[in-house]
């Protein structure tokens, strides 16, 4: 294969503006996701590359169902809870930094 051919055995690649105009998004967006391996990519020469599987992936891993209307079985409940807190415990006092311009002059 010469300079310049394209091999068409390999997949087509596309750029972080070409999926960041897919997913209707930022071109900087889509390469923090990627810089923090939030979404699959191919890092070349040239930096971030998509592969068509890279971009399906991307939309099935943003992808949002929707909850299940009206089933009293499947009821989600929050993992996180608040700490109870017994009325007899003492209560933390705060207290009031002084304001950063009164600490640099002093």
């Amino acid at each position: 294969m010469t300079s310049g051919q394209k091999n068409d055995a390999l997949p087509p690649t596309y750029s972080p503006a070409q999926v960041a105009e897919a997913l209707d998004c930022s071109e900087w967006w889509v390469k923090e996701q990627a810089r923090r391996r939030r979404i699959p990519f191919i890092r070349s020469g040239s930096g971030y590359r998509f592969t068509r599987t890279h971009v399906e992936d991307i939309f099935h891993i943003l992808e949002e169902r929707p909850d299940q209307v009206n089933t009293s079985e499947n009821k989600v409940t929050s993992s996180r809870r608040r700490k109870v807190v017994p009325f007899d415990a003492p209560a933390v006092q705060l207290r009031a930094r002084r304001p950063r311009r009164a600490r640099n002059a002093a």
